[in-house]
C-alpha cells in the first residue's frame, strides 16, 4: 500500500513532468502529424483494443501495444508512440477496473511509460534511427531498431522491479515470470510490428485493418495461451504441496509447510487459517502478514462479522473482488487496506473443520482458478491435518510409557545416539550428566498396597521428576520403577545436586495411593525411598553412549550396596575401585 505522502509526491510530479514533457516532445516534432491524424487516431483505435486484452502476471499487466506503437514510432516518430501508448494504457486501466483506491496506478504508470518512451527513443536516436518512409532502408538501420526494442524491455522490467519494490514495499525477483514473458511476447509481436510498418508504409490506413485483426488475434490468442499455462503451472505446483504434505510430519510442521507454500504460491498478503471446534467456536492456528506489519493476539471467534465465521456458517467458499462487495462482514481484526477476499471451509468427512481466509491489498488480485487451486489445497490440507495427528499419535505412543506418559526406553536410547551423532559431527565437548533412579524395596509397596497403588506412585514420582527437570531435560522411564534423566550441559557437579534435590523431594513428602488394597476406603500416605546414580561425559567417559552403563553401575554399586536412599558418583566408585 502506498503511503499517501507518495500518493501526493506521484500527483505532483504527474502534474508538472507529464504535459510538460508533452509539450516539449511536441514542439520538437518536426514530422507533418497534423497531415495524418486520421492515420494516427486509427493506430490509436487498434494500440486501445489490444490493450484490453492483457497477460495478467501478478499486479503487472503485460500488454501487447508495443507491437503497434513501434509500428507508429518508426513511421511518425516519438510524440505519436507517446500518444499510442498513454491512449492505450487508458484503457487498459479501465479494463483493469481501477478504481478510486488504486487511482495512483493511472499517473504512476503514465509517467512510467513516458519515461520509458523517452529513454527508448534516446538510445534509438544515438545510434542513428531515423522515422518515415525510410527508416528501414538497410541492414544497418536494423540495429537502432533492435536496441529500442531490448531497451523497452529492460527499462519497463527495472519500473516495474523499482516501483514494487520502494514504493509498495514488496519483495521481488528480478528475473521472474514477467521478464520471460515480456521476452516472448516481444519476440512474437515486434515481427508483426515491421510487417505492420512496412505495409503501412505501402497502403497506407488500410494496413491498419489488414494487419490489425491478425494482431489482435495474436493478442487474444496469448492471452488464452497464458491463461492455460498458468493453471497447469498452479496445478503441478499444487501437487507437489499435496505430496509434501502427505509426509511423516506432526500438525505444526503441515501447517508451516502449508503456510510457506501457499503465500509463496497465491498472490495473497494476509492469511488467516482457523482450527474450527466441535461448538463452531474457531481459533486462530495460523496467521501471516507479507510486509510484517501486523501484529495479532490469540483470536477465537465465535459470533460477529466476519469473512471466516460467514464461510463457517454457510459452509461454502466466498470470492470478492473488491471491498465494497463484503465491507459488510469487516470486523476489528480486518487488515484496513486490503480488497480481494478468499476464503473456503476446510471440510472432512462432510464435516468442516477449518477455515482458510486470505486477502490482497489489490483489487481483483485473486482469478477463478487461484479460488479453485485454494479449494484444491484445502482438500489436502484436511487430510495432511488428520493423517499428521494419527502419526503423532502413532509416534507419541511408541515413545511414551502408557502409565507415567514419559518417554520409554526405546525414545530415550534413540535421543541419546541422536545426541551423540550430532556432537560428533560437530566436533562438541559440551558436558552431559545421566541420573539413574530406582525406587528402594518397590516390591514391598507393590506387596502391601496392591500393584495399582505401585502404579500411583509410580505416576506420582513421574510428576515430581519433570517438575524438578523441567526442560533442562529429559525424563524417561527405564523400566519397572527405575526412571532415567538425561542432563544436556550438565557437569557432574550441577548433575549431583540435581540428584540430591530428587532424592530430598522423594523422600521429605509421602505419596498418596488412593486405590489401595488396605480395609479403609481413605487414602494412604506411603514414603518411598530411591537409590540414585549419576555419571557424566567427557569426565567420566569418552563416548556418550558409555553413560547409561556408568550410571547403572554407580546406582548399583555405589548407592544400592552401600544401603540405599542415597545418591553415587561414578568418579567416586572408579577412585574407591582404584
Amino acid at each position: 500500500m502506498i503511503s499517501l505522502k507518495k500518493k501526493l509526491t506521484i500527483y505532483g510530479i504527474w502534474v508538472a513532468v507529464w504535459p510538460l514533457t508533452l509539450y516539449m516532445v511536441f514542439a520538437n516534432t518536426s514530422f507533418p502529424i497534423f497531415d495524418y491524424k486520421i492515420d494516427i487516431i486509427g493506430f490509436m483505435i487498434l494500440a486501445s483494443i489490444v490493450a484490453i486484452f492483457p497477460l495478467l502476471m501478478g499486479d503487472h499487466p503485460v500488454f501487447l501495444t508495443n507491437g503497434v506503437s513501434f509500428a507508429a514510432f518508426l513511421f511518425f516518430g516519438l510524440l505519436v508512440e507517446i500518444l499510442v501508448i498513454q491512449v492505450s494504457l487508458i484503457f487498459l486501466m479501465i479494463k483493469l477496473r481501477v478504481g478510486k483506491t488504486n487511482f495512483i496506478r493511472i499517473p504512476l504508470n503514465m509517467l512510467m511509460f513516458l519515461i520509458i518512451s523517452l529513454i527508448t527513443a534516446g538510445v534509438f536516436y544515438s545510434l542513428g534511427g531515423s522515422h518515415g518512409e525510410n527508416a528501414l532502408q538497410s541492414g544497418a538501420d536494423a540495429v537502432p531498431v533492435m536496441a529500442y526494442a531490448l531497451t523497452q524491455i529492460v527499462i519497463n522490467q527495472v519500473s516495474l522491479k523499482l516501483i514494487g519494490r520502494y514504493l509498495y514495499r514488496r519483495k521481488v525477483k528480478w528475473v521472474d515470470q514477467g521478464v520471460k514473458w515480456e521476452l516472448l511476447t516481444t519476440a512474437l509481436v515486434a515481427p508483426v510490428g515491421l510487417m505492420l510498418y512496412f505495409v503501412y508504409t505501402e497502403i497506407g490506413p488500410s494496413a491498419i485493418y489488414l494487419i490489425g485483426f491478425p494482431f489482435l488475434l495474436i493478442s487474444i490468442m496469448l492471452r488464452q495461451f497464458h491463461k492455460t499455462s498458468q493453471v497447469n503451472q498452479y496445478l503441478q505446483k499444487t501437487g507437489d504441496i499435496g505430496h509434501e504434505l502427505t509426509g511423516k510430519l506432526g500438525v505444526k510442521e503441515v501447517l508451516d509447510v502449508f503456510v510457506e507454500r501457499v503465500t509463496s504460491l497465491l498472490p495473497l498478503d494476509y492469511l488467516y487459517i482457523f482450527d474450527v471446534k466441535s461448538d463452531n467456536t474457531m481459533t486462530l492456528v495460523r496467521f501471516f502478514d507479507r510486509i510484517e506489519n501486523v501484529q495479532l493476539p490469540e483470536l477465537d471467534l465465535v459470533e460477529g462479522k466476519s469473512i471466516s465465521v460467514d464461510t463457517l456458517k454457510q459452509g461454502k467458499g466466498k470470492h470478492y473482488h473488491t471491498r465494497k462487495k463484503w465491507k459488510q462482514l469487516e470486523n476489528i481484526y480486518t487488515p484496513e487496506n486490503v480488497e480481494s477476499v478468499m476464503s473456503i471451509p476446510i471440510t472432512r468427512q462432510n464435516k468442516t473443520v477449518g477455515i482458510i481466509t486470505m486477502y490482497s491489498t489489490q483489487p481483483r488480485a485473486f482469478f477463478k482458478y487461484q479460488y479453485m487451486i485454494l479449494n484444491i489445497l484445502g482438500s489436502y490440507l484436511a487430510v495432511a491435518i488428520e493423517n499428521a495427528r494419527h502419526y503423532e499419535k502413532t509416534k507419541t505412543e511408541s515413545e511414551r510409557c502408557p502409565l507415567t506418559s514419559l518417554y520409554n526406553y526405546r525414545y530415550f536410547e534413540n535421543y541419546l545416539q541422536m545426541i551423540a551423532e550430532e556432537w560428533r559431527r560437530e566436533e562438541k565437548h559440551r558436558p552431559v550428566s545421566q541420573i539413574l533412579l530406582d525406587i528402594d524395596h518397590f516390591k514391598l509397596v507393590n506387596d502391601d498396597y496392591g500393584h495399582e497403588a505401585g502404579n500411583e506412585i509410580l505416576c506420582e514420582l513421574a510428576n515430581r521428576l519433570e517438575a524438578i527437570i523441567g526442560p533442562s531435560g529429559v525424563v524417561a522411564r527405564y523400566g519397572g520403577e527405575e526412571f532415567v534423566i538425561l542432563l544436556p550441559d550438565y557437569p557432574s557437579s550441577e548433575a549431583l545436586k540435581a540428584a540430591e534435590e530428587m532424592k530430598e523431594m522423594i523422600t521429605s513428602s509421602p505419596f498418596i495411593i488412593h486405590d489401595h488394597i488396605l480395609h479403609i476406603e481413605e487414602p494412604v500416605e506411603v514414603f518411598i525411598s530411591a537409590s540414585i546414580g549419576v555419571a557424566s561425559y567427557p569426565e567420566n567417559c569418552e563416548d556418550l553412549l558409555e553413560l547409561t552403563r556408568h550410571a547403572d553401575r554407580a546406582m548399583y554399586v555405589g548407592a544400592k550396596q552401600r544401603g540405599r536412599n542415597r545418591v553415587a558418583s561414578y568418579e567416586k566408585i572408579k577412585q574407591t575401585a582404584e
